[in-house]
Parts: structure tokens; sequence; C-alpha cells
């Protein structure tokens, strides 16, 4: 019996390793100081800010006239909006949608991503008997939208390397 689960793990662990499975790595992001057009007492600038300098070797710098590239927020904003309504005519559901919209430039105007815009969303049912629940699953739910956009943009600014190199 022992020799049977010593025999189905290792066939897992070969199975796992012939697929191409690797943990995802330090992100190789094509300048070496960033800026970020966001008033940095905002939690989302923090996060964001320890995100990529924790993946990266690339440093957070306060003026923009001091960094490689800029990170240029065009838009941010936050809906929440109805889905359905109950046989009452009160929300049954809503829909959380964050719209971010952004550039990244460098100090001689090249743009290493163009203007781009990121869309999240997340569905939430609400109940009117379990409101102080609700309210703090649409605050997990928020969260889990600005976790999610952090690493989409922690992507983006790692394919940038390949628009830079084409430009020069």
């Amino acid at each position: 019996m022992r020799t049977a689960k010593l025999f189905v793990i290792s066939a897992l662990v070969v199975l796992l390793a012939a697929c191409g499975f690797q943990l995802r790595g330090n992100y190789a992001l094509p300048f070496a100081t960033l800026s970020i057009s966001l008033p940095p007492s905002t939690a989302f600038y923090a996060q964001l800010k320890r995100s990529i300098e924790a993946a990266s070797p690339t440093r957070i710098v306060a003026e923009a006239k001091d960094a490689e590239a800029s990170l240029i927020v065009l838009g941010d904003t936050q809906q929440k909006q109805i889905l359905s309504l109950n046989a009452a005519g009160r929300a049954r559901e809503y829909g959380l949608v964050r719209t971010f919209n952004f550039r990244v430039s460098g100090t001689n105007g090249a743009e290493y991503v163009p203007p781009s815009q990121i869309v999240l969303r997340r569905d939430i049912t609400y109940n009117d008997d379990l409101v102080l629940s609700k309210e703090s699953e649409e605050a997990l739910l928020w969260r889990d939208i600005q976790n999610d956009l952090v690493q989409q943009i922690m992507r983006r600014l790692a394919a940038a390397k390949l628009k830079a190199a084409d430009e020069s």
C-alpha cells in the first residue's frame, strides 16, 4: 500500500514537471526608476509601489523628472450598478466595476505603454436581512478588484519591455 502511494505521488510530480508548470518569478521591467502619478497617501499607490519594488529591481521615485519612466493615471473610476431587482422593486444583485486608464511614458517622450484601459467586474447578490455581512462582502470584493488591478498593471509593465526595445 505504501509503495502504491509513493508511486502515485511520484507520477503526479513527473506529470506536473512535464506540463511546463513553473511559479511566476520576478518581473523584468525595462526601466530602473518609475514615478507614479497618484497621491502617495492612497492605499492603491502603496500596494502598487510595494508590488513593483518587491517583484523587480525597479525603484519608485517621487518626482517624474528623476524617473526613467512615468506611469500616468488618466482615469480611475469605481461604479456600483444595479443588475437585477426583486419583486418589491429593491436591488437583488449589484455589479461592481472599476475602470482604470493609464499610460507609461519615458523621459524622452517615447511611450512604453500607449493609453490603455483595464476594466474589472465583480457581481454581488444583496439581501436586506444581511446588510452588515453584504457590506463586508462588498469591501472584500473591492479589495480583490484592486489586487487584480495591481497584478494586471504589473504584467503590462513587464510586457512594455518588448515595446520599448522595438522603438529604440
